[in-house]
This record gives structure tokens, sequence and C-alpha cells, in this order.
């Protein structure tokens, strides 16, 4: 046993609550999130770039596979992307806007450093949404016991299989959500675990539902608008969303309590 007035204890964290604080914001704030977003795009437009062309390439590498294997490459390709790469690149983004906010030149290398050192608690993160997404994909399956078996069914017939799909699939969409809304740039910007990063994501979403509704619906209109340019949109879009989500923890999130990570 480590005695607490040996330097190996760590009496600082011992202190610390098991949730960050948050600010309330207007249900405008999202708006202006995507405006510093944008102004970060612009400042580090060739880094930013490099980020969009990664994860467009990741959702339309994942598409494929599961239009052309089926439900196996869904699966794998949740687990590669959601697990080993998604959170690393999307660090890679909040590393940029970091980097920007501290008056640096951004540089791909200490965003990728940065988000190496990361590396386990974007893990844990990654692996936890897996699970959240594997059961989303079962359920999605499970629905369709109320598909109507008829080839052109009415809509009255539809109603019920389109409205338990649409309940459940709002379900797992909020629960996501919240959970990630802060929690990665609380991991990147601050020396604490997935847990406290995911349960103050979590809080300050509940606390702020109007501006992160209004958060959600417009994540939601680039996802529609990527898939519509057939995911060549994502290369500016996701990038975007990505730069405005750091601000969007800046804006909401009091993490002052715990000690900043080490360049």
């Amino acid at each position: 046993m480590v005695p607490e007035s040996s330097p190996g204890h760590n009496s600082h964290a011992d202190h610390l609550p098991f949730v960050a604080p948050c600010r309330q914001v207007s249900a405008a704030a999202p708006l202006q999130w995507l405006r510093l977003g944008w102004r970060d795009l612009v400042r580090a437009p060739r880094q930013s770039l490099f980020y969009g062309v990664l994860l467009a390439g990741l959702g339309a590498t994942i598409a494929f596979l599961t239009w052309r294997f089926g439900l196996l490459a869904l699966y794998l390709g949740l687990a590669s992307g959601f697990v080993f790469v998604g959170p690393v690149l999307a660090m890679g983004l909040y590393s940029i806007s970091y980097q920007l906010e501290q008056g640096r030149k951004p540089t791909l290398m200490f965003s990728l450093r940065r988000g190496r050192a990361h590396l386990r608690d974007t893990l844990v993160l990654g692996l936890c949404l897996l699970i959240i997404l594997m059961v989303w994909v079962r359920a999605a399956t499970v629905m369709s016991v109320f598909r109507p078996s008829d080839a052109f069914p009415t809509w009255t017939a539809l109603i019920p299989y389109l409205g338990i799909g649409t309940i459940v699939g709002a379900f797992f969409t909020a629960i996501v959500f919240a959970a990630t809304a802060f929690s990665l740039p609380m991991l990147l910007d601050r020396r604490t675990d997935a847990v406290t990063a995911v349960v103050t994501s979590i809080n300050a979403t509940l606390r702020n539902r109007s501006a992160l509704l209004v958060w959600g619906l417009l994540i939601a209109a680039a996802v529609v608008l990527g898939f519509v340019t057939l995911f060549l949109g994502f290369v500016v879009l996701l990038p975007l969303l990505g730069h405005a989500t750091w601000h969007a923890y800046r804006n909401t999130i009091d993490a002052t309590q715990w000690p900043p990570t080490h360049d």
C-alpha cells in the first residue's frame, strides 16, 4: 500500500469530482460552433482535409463492404472503424483546433502523437460504442418481424413497422450522441478517464437539451448531405463537424479542475 504522503499517491485525483461541471448554452450556440469550426478548417485546410479524406474513405469502405458481403462485413467494418480508426482520426481534428487555439502552426505529427497518447482511453470508449452499435444492429434485425409480408403493403400496414423502428433508432442514437458529444475532446484536453468523460458528456447533453437538439439536427443534415454526394461531401463536412465539436466542448464543459495533458 502506498502511503498518502508518498510521491506516488495522487491526492489531487482523489478529490476530483465524478463529472465536470457544464455551462448553460443557448439553442443558437451550435451555429457559433460551426462558424468557429469553419474558421479552423480555413486556417488549416491541408491538415483538416487530410483527415476528411481518411474519414470519408473509411465510411465509403464500410458501406461498400456491407453492400458487397452483407452483415458480417458491417460488423467487421464497425469493429475496425469505430474502435481502432475513427476515434484516433477524430482526435486528430480536435488536436488541430487545439494547436490553433494555442497559437501553434498545426502539424499532422503533433496530432498523431496526441492521438496515440490517449489511445487507451479512446479504445475503451470505442469498444463501448461498438457494443451499443452491435446491439443496435441486432435490434434493427429483430424489427423485421413487424414488416408486412405483402409485396406492396399499404401505409396503414407500415405504420407499426416504421413507428417502432423509429423509436428504437432514436433511442440508440440518443445514447451514442449523448455519450460522444463532449467526451473525446475532454480526453484530449485533460488527464481524465473514459468513464468521467462519458458521464460528463451525458450530463452536459441533458442540461443543454435545446442546444444539443439543434446540434444533433445539424449533424444529421450534414450526414444526409454527405450520403447524397456519394461520400464526397464528407471530405469537408466531417472536418467541419470535428472542429466545431472542439469548440462545443470549450463552450460547454468546464474541465479546469482536471490537469491539462502535456504536449
